[in-house]
This record gives C-alpha cells, structure tokens and sequence, in this order.
C-alpha cells in the first residue's frame, strides 16, 4: 500500500485537524500529514498557547475560532472548509499525535476505490495500540456497549469512540451532527450507520503518552458524553 495518496489517487483529500492548545505538539504532526494528503485544514479550537501561528508557519490552512467551541465544532468548520476547497475525500486526524498518519492511507483508499463512504479506524481490530492503560480500554468497551443499547449503533462497530476517521465528499454533505464537543464521534457515527451510507472500520495505531491521556476522556467525561448524547436522541 503506498504511503503517498496523492501520486495514485485522482481525488483531492484533504486532512482536518482541530486543536486546542497543541502549539508543542502540532509540528511534528503537520510535517507527517502534509506529505500525504493533497491539503491539510488545522482549526485552532480557541486556543491559550501558540497553536494557530504553529499551524500558519507550517504552511497549511489555518482557521480559527475566537472561544473554545469543542471538537466537535471544530471538525464542522473544518469539515465545511475542505468542502469548500473541493476536498473528494475528508479525513479527520487528532492534532497531539495521538493518531499514526500512516493510518491515513488505509482510510482513504476505500474511499477513492469506490468501497465505502465512510471508513472508521478502530483500535481493536488488531494493531495494538501503544501505551493504552487497561482503564482507558474498559472505558472505550463500555461505550461501545451504550452505543449499541442506548443509541442503536450496531454492535458490528467495534470503536464507535474513534476519532480517526474519513468519509467522501458527498458522505459530509448528508451526515450532520450537532454535538459541538467529544459527543460527537458516537452522535455521527449513529447518523451514518442510519443514512444508507457504505461504512466500514480498518485496524488502526493509537499511542497514548502521558501528556495525551491527562486530556483524554475520564470517566466523568464519559457520563458527560452519554447524558449529552441521550438528550439528542430523544430529542429527534
């Protein structure tokens, strides 16, 4: 598989990456990703430190949002931006380092082969992931099994948590999602697995240092997400 999309692949991706106090840690991740997309969109999600003149000195699209909106919002203004730029295929990727942008490949080749809509990379397919405590994996289980009871997301998904994902063009117009922070992903992936789209899930690498675990989820965040995302399904 190579590890270039743009030489082989006739439709423009582009990356979007929301950040949030990333100014340390989004250099080396640009410098990754910009080699294997056609372009890359960083949102700076209102941030206290350096992030949007990292992303700006990095030579990529840099967009950002006067207060810290979330993730979520993030993605949407990103998203909405590589629309705009005639992206073919979208690809969201953390901006800490958290996600391998090797994995970038194998999320968009689907896509551009006419196999998916929507590709989802999932951590428990196979490829360890490095440094993941046994109570982050326990957390990620757990919410795999509201998804599929409290929300209806078949349980065939195995990372409905994953925020590493890519969807065509035409997948971004249909699937909106109005939770604005880390809500989002399971809100998403229940408006695509409802939509008719192809979705499919590959083995993907995360690695968890100690500076990306203290800003993960915690299990207070956990029944944050749950109750936020309860409140939007009855509320449709």
């Amino acid at each position: 598989m190579p590890s270039r999309l743009r030489p082989s692949m006739p439709m423009k991706v582009i990356a979007v990456i929301p950040a949030y106090n990333e100014a340390a840690r989004l250099a080396p991740v640009l410098s990754r990703v910009k080699g294997l997309v056609d372009e890359v969109v960083v949102v700076d999600d209102g941030s206290s430190d350096d992030t949007f003149e990292a992303a700006k000195t990095a030579g990529v699209v840099a967009l950002r949002h006067a207060i810290n909106r979330g993730q979520g919002a993030a993605l949407k203004t990103g998203t909405i931006s590589a629309l705009s730029r005639g992206a073919d295929v979208i690809v969201h990727v953390d901006g800490d380092g958290q996600h391998d942008p090797e994995g970038i490949t194998a999320l968009a080749l689907p896509i551009v082969r006419g196999e998916a809509d929507v590709v989802y990379g999932s951590r428990f397919l196979g490829i360890a992931s490095e440094g993941m405590p046994a109570s982050r994996r326990a957390l990620l289980l757990a919410g795999r099994v509201f998804s599929a009871f409290a929300l209806g997301i078949p349980r065939t998904f195995t990372d409905p948590q994953s925020g590493l994902r890519a969807m065509s063009a035409e997948a971004a117009r249909r699937v909106t999602f109005t939770q604005d922070r880390k809500a989002h992903c399971s809100e998403l992936l229940r408006a695509v697995s409802r939509s008719g789209l192809r979705v499919i899930e590959v083995p993907t690498r995360i690695t968890y240092t100690r500076e990306t675990l203290a800003k993960g989820n915690k299990t207070v965040d956990a029944f944050h997400i749950a109750w936020q995302l309860l409140l939007g399904a009855f509320q449709k």
